[in-house]
């Protein structure tokens, strides 16, 4: 489950083509890898989702420019 009531802060880098998404301050998670260059980030204590981080993230939607790009999420999460 995401938490609720915190601040989204979004940080891209360019040189990698990564997109990191947290939810609050970033800080150390568990990384669950999903198909597709999406890895998810758990809290270790509470498993609750802290945050997203999508590899070749420009490239997914270069390629599709006027669509909306699904990143499907493993159920477990």
């Amino acid at each position: 489950m995401v938490q609720s009531a915190k601040e989204l802060k979004i940080k891209y880098d360019r040189a990698v083509d990564v997109l990191y998404c947290s939810f609050g301050d970033p800080k150390p998670a568990l990384s669950v890898e999903q198909h597709n260059g999406v890895v998810i980030r758990l809290d270790p204590d509470t498993e609750e989702v802290v945050g997203v981080t999508v590899v070749d993230f420009f490239k997914r939607f270069a390629d599709h420019p006027e669509e909306t790009v699904n990143v499907p999420l493993a159920a477990a999460v």
